[in-house]
């Protein structure tokens, strides 16, 4: 398997843009928060959150390739059930199978949180320091916020036995973890 150095090295040689790393990372933090809440890999799960956008510069204006063209950059650097999950986060667009197990839930509404929480965070002075889960579901309720943050796939976290509750404190608490690594800290590093 990928060495987290190399899932990284790998990461910005396919995405030069801040915003797209600083996603990948966000989505990393999250998917190791869900694995270890669910008693889950946490290396293998955030790697696969690292990497699973790993196409998009390219996928952005051909949605149906995305996810598909990621698993084909990656090859054999990551298990077959996480290239299984990076194809079926994006199964609506790509047509591949549709998401069945914990771990292709977990990838969906984990890196799909990432907008809202780093929205949210952005909005504030503080930025993540002192976010509540409160907040943030009024922030999900109002669809003008992040408008582009998919609500249902957020929601999908009860696939993964979490309330939305639950699931949100864990993507708060884990994107606090990396807040200064992609400016979300309201004290500048």
């Amino acid at each position: 398997m990928i060495t987290r150095d190399e899932a990284f090295a790998l990461l910005k040689e396919h995405n030069t843009e801040i915003n797209l790393i600083n996603h990948a990372l966000e989505s990393e933090a999250v998917m190791r928060g869900l694995a270890a809440k669910l008693g889950q890999d946490e290396e293998l799960w955030g790697l696969t959150g690292l990497l699973h956008d790993l196409d998009y510069s390219v996928t952005k204006e051909v949605h149906d390739r995305h996810g598909l063209d990621s698993v084909d950059i990656i090859g054999d650097k990551l298990p077959q059930e996480a290239l299984a999950a990076i194809r079926r986060h994006a199964y609506d667009m790509n047509g591949s199978e549709a998401p069945g197990t914990e771990f292709d839930f977990a990838l969906r509404c984990g890196e799909t949180v990432t907008g809202l929480v780093h929205a949210g965070a952005l909005v504030r002075p503080t930025k993540i320091d002192g976010m509540k889960v409160k907040s943030l579901k009024k922030k999900m309720k109002d669809k003008a916020f992040a408008a582009s943050v998919n609500r249902d796939c957020i929601r999908e976290c009860d696939k993964i036995g979490l309330e939305l509750g639950e699931f949100l404190t864990i993507a708060i608490a884990s994107i606090k973890d990396i807040a200064p690594e992609v400016g979300l800290s309201a004290d500048p590093a």
